[in-house]
């Protein structure tokens, strides 16, 4: 997988199935990956990290490392 991959609030959103607004919560508590300022108006994420995390929910779910 190409580690330099950005995705824009949209695709986040269809991949996670969240909202916008649970997204920023999340993101506000510490508990979702941070968006990256690409400029001054436009904000991506990073596939790699979204991965990640889905990874960690998948390893809390099982009880921790397995």
């Amino acid at each position: 997988m190409n580690h330099n991959i950005l995705m824009k609030l949209p695709e986040v959103k269809e991949l996670t199935t969240l909202s916008s607004a649970t997204i920023y919560r999340l993101i506000d508590k510490g508990e979702f990956p941070k968006q990256i300022k690409i400029t001054e108006r436009s904000s991506a994420w990073s596939v790699e990290e979204i991965y990640s995390w889905f990874e960690a929910k998948k390893d809390a779910r099982n009880g921790g490392d397995v």
